[in-house]
């Protein structure tokens, strides 16, 4: 498909990408999504370390220094400094509960949200060319005097996302600026900006999740989510 070879080339090229077998980011994250659910400092000034080969994301650094948490499609687990595994949870899944009490009150609910949300910032869009993700080009969206581009994705049930559909949006340079899809019951966008080339990736360093509208534009308000990466480094 034209779009996405040319957003993937866009993004450092599929060549560099395969040739990776790690990131590390420094990163923080917070929102409404997380000071509703008293967790407000709880991902502030973290490192991020994982596969872009199979879903794994390990945090360093969550509540203050004072914990570790780990992510896997299998299992989510709070950790010790030392790494003695304080509290699991199985076969971990996005159906927890909505509104009472909030979606991510509990810290393993906290854990498995950012690992799945990191895991799928820093793998799209190159997961997007995976064998089992069946993606479609839509008509372009105009974004103030710019008009992005768009693809629609279906995800198969064995890679862990936030939503099995979800459409990307792609400025004139062919770089990810938005993606839509449900969320807690909800219609959501992930904007992104700020692009930089780490290592030959390019990766967006500020990301923001928020409500839309009907009409599918973004309510400014309240920030559900916002990701800022400081540093990021692929081996």
């Amino acid at each position: 498909m034209a779009l996405l070879d040319d957003v993937i080339d866009a993004s450092g090229g599929l060549a560099r990408w395969n040739s990776l077998n790690r990131f590390t980011l420094h990163l923080s994250v917070g929102g409404t999504l997380f000071s509703n659910a008293g967790h407000a400092g709880e991902f502030k000034d973290v490192t991020a370390e994982g596969s872009p080969r199979t879903q794994s994301v390990r945090f360093t650094g969550i509540t203050g220094g004072e914990y570790s948490g780990s992510f896997q499609p299998d299992a989510v687990t709070i950790e010790s400094p030392d790494g003695a595994v304080l509290r699991t949870w199985r076969n971990p899944s996005l159906a927890f509960p909505e509104a009472s009490p909030p979606a991510l009150a509990d810290e393993l609910h906290l854990v498995f949200f950012c690992g799945v949300t990191i895991w799928n910032y820093l793998t799209n869009p190159f997961l997007l060319a995976h064998e089992d993700v069946v993606v479609e080009e839509l008509p372009p969206w105009q974004e103030g005097t710019e008009t992005w581009r768009r693809l629609r994705a279906r995800f198969p049930s064995h890679i862990i996302t936030l939503a099995p559909e979800q459409i990307f949006y792609f400025d004139e340079s062919a770089l990810q600026r938005r993606t839509d899809h449900d969320l807690f019951g909800m219609k959501v966008a992930h904007s992104s900006w700020a692009h930089d080339s780490f290592g030959g990736i390019v990766v967006p360093t500020l990301r923001r999740i928020q409500t839309l509208r009907p009409d599918g534009t973004v309510v400014a308000r309240p920030v559900l989510m916002d990701v800022e990466i400081f540093d990021a480094v692929f081996e």
